[in-house]
């Protein structure tokens, strides 16, 4: 199989389930791992594999629909990427909330999803 991935990608979103995070929003980062069967034994062109500026779009895109919960997006994002990529067979993504709203907190908070198919 072959992993296609997006790592540290940065993104400014409106999740969350505090009346706050919707209004100021928070920055998230995405890593994300994609496994797919390549169509043939050499891969020669990008129709055989899975395009990694087309997975960057989708998760632009689906970052700005906000969502209450990680999971939710965690989970929206997989069967989005399994509806686009049929080929797919295993997609793990982690969503990190860059700067959570807790008071004298240091660190992130994440949530990790993984899909076989």
């Amino acid at each position: 199989m072959i992993a296609v991935q997006l790592k540290n990608v940065r993104f400014f979103a409106y999740h969350g389930i505090y009346s706050e995070e919707l209004k100021t929003g928070n920055e998230f980062e995405i890593n994300l791992i994609v496994y797919h069967k390549p169509r043939g034994k050499k891969i020669k062109s990008i129709r055989q594999t899975i395009n990694y500026v087309s997975l960057y779009e989708l998760v632009k895109e689906e970052m700005q629909n906000p969502r209450k919960l990680l999971e939710t997006l965690a989970i929206e994002i997989t069967e989005k990427i399994k509806a686009t990529f049929l080929r797919v067979k295993e997609v793990q993504i982690t969503i990190t909330k860059v700067h959570p709203p807790l008071v004298n907190f240091t660190g992130s908070v994440s949530v990790t999803y993984e899909k076989r198919y």
